[in-house]
């Protein structure tokens, strides 16, 4: 094995959360293939997105810059290559660099740091779900019923679209070989976003019966914090989901996550029979989760953990066999590991982020901050999320703060938000100390309505933005 990769190749998955794989200790779901990257590789126990929406995330994990830094603030706001991402860094190094799958950017007219885009996936006609940019005077979302209503067995377009994924990127890294020039590869798959609908292979795997129920879903009928009231009554999927209507989604959902490990697998094959995998550094991860049911909220969108948290496995040079990591770590850090690997330090050198190759070979930081940030559809104002040891702050501009303890409540069921208790009030200041070293809430939260506002304008105006409501952004093939 090479002292440092060649290669890299990121595999995204879509919508996954992070506790639905068999090496983060869930005993149900089958996930062979990424257990088994992860026994040769580090896990990363405590990673999260800058943003729980697709677009944001994905500008993030481009750029390495936070969604604030960047403006893209929403699903209406897609990446277009500016500013430059660790793929233009790269790039620059004289490293191939191609994608296959989705995207979720603005166009592939746009310079977005590939030399090549297979089967990519963007935004709705460059322009993404422009609903969502009406967060003062929100309409009723009438695609919220779609989400119950398709469940169960059988192939979606994103099933063949990931298959077509697979079979593209096995069959480029097939040809390469030790003997070729270094390359990257961004492989990015949309399962196990929904539809919840899957191939009956996996669906047979799993038995409603057997599936538990959300969290909270027993004990509250709806969310308690205002703005997650705000948020719940404009994505309101759960009030279609009967209890075994709940259970077939969530069934469905975990035959998706095998259905995307046996893809991200073959992939791994085709890494492996070409000569390469000793050579390449592998890093798996997720744009955001999917909250499930838990606490009534189905897809994203919120800072509860389900939404924010996603797997981070990475393997190859640099990253040794079985390790488990505490410290947290982002999406951010991704672009400064691909510059780390590749010698283009320069472009990483202001980013917030660090490389997971320099992470997983320090002690754990517990104590490291991570940050979230959500202003899209559904939200009356800026929510904003610090993580750091047990700990985590939910800021919401104009409304009360969340808190809470993961140590002693991983389910977070239990809001400290407004708890006199001394510790609590102190973690609160800390959280809000922490937040305010990355940015000004009441000022981003003004940024973004601001430039919402324009967008709104620009496309014609609130009517012209209610047309444009979709639940999901179709697959180029299927």
């Amino acid at each position: 094995m090479t002292a440092k990769a060649r290669n890299l190749l990121v595999i995204v998955a879509d919508e996954l959360r992070r506790d639905v794989l068999g090496c983060m200790n869930n005993a149900l779901v089958r996930t062979p293939n990424l257990d088994a990257l992860a026994a040769r590789g580090t896990v990363f126990e405590r990673a999260y997105t800058p943003s729980p929406i697709c677009v944001s995330a994905r500008a993030a994990l481009a750029t390495g810059r936070y969604v604030h830094h960047t403006g893209h603030w929403d699903s209406a706001a897609p990446y277009y290559g500016d500013p430059a991402g660790w793929m233009h860094a790269v790039r620059d190094q004289g490293v191939s660099v191609r994608s296959f799958g989705k995207l979720h950017f603005r166009s592939s007219a746009d310079d977005n740091g590939f030399v090549e885009e297979f089967l990519p996936m963007h935004v709705v006609d460059g322009r993404g779900w422009t609903v969502g940019l009406l967060r003062k005077d929100p309409p009723v979302f009438g695609g919220a019923a779609e989400l119950a209503a398709d469940v169960g067995e059988g192939e979606s377009d994103y099933t063949r679209f990931d298959t077509a994924i697979t079979e593209k990127a096995s069959d480029w890294i097939a040809i390469r070989s030790k003997n070729t020039a270094p390359w990257a590869a961004f492989v990015s798959f949309v399962a196990p976003h929904y539809p919840l609908r899957a191939p009956k292979p996996f669906l047979d795997l799993y038995d409603p019966a057997h599936i538990p129920m959300p969290i909270g879903r027993d004990a509250v009928d709806a969310p308690t914090h205002p703005e997650l009231k705000h948020i719940a009554g404009f994505f309101d999927y759960d009030r279609y989901f009967t209890p075994e209507r709940a259970a077939a989604a969530r069934a469905a959902y975990y035959a998706l996550v095998s259905f995307m490990d046996d893809c991200v697998g073959r992939v791994l094959i085709a890494l492996e029979a070409s000569g390469q995998a000793e050579d390449t550094c592998v890093v798996f991860t997720s744009d955001h989760g999917e909250m499930l049911g838990d606490h009534g909220f189905w897809a994203k969108s919120v800072m509860y953990e389900g939404a924010v948290g996603v797997p981070m496995i990475a393997a190859g040079p640099g990253f040794a066999a079985g390790h488990r990591v505490a410290t947290p770590v982002s999406l951010v850090d991704i672009a400064a590991t691909a510059a780390d690997q590749f010698g283009a330090q320069a472009f990483s050198e202001h980013l917030p982020g660090q490389s997971l190759r320099h992470l997983a070979s320090m002690p754990d930081d517990p104590g490291r901050t991570v940050f979230s940030e959500y202003h899209d559809g559904g939200s009356s104002t800026a929510s904003y999320m610090v993580r750091w040891d047990r700990w985590k702050y939910v800021h919401y501009v104009g409304a009360p703060p969340q808190l809470f303890d993961r140590a002693s409540d991983s389910q977070e069921c239990l809001d400290l938000g407004e708890s006199m208790v001394p510790d609590h009030v102190a973690a609160r200041a800390e959280g809000l100390m922490r937040l305010k070293a990355i940015c000004d809430p009441d000022q981003v939260n003004a940024d973004a309505f601001e430039d919402q506002s324009r967008r709104i304008a620009e496309f014609g105006g609130p009517e012209a933005c209610r047309s444009v409501a979709f639940n999901h952004t179709p697959a180029p093939i299927g």
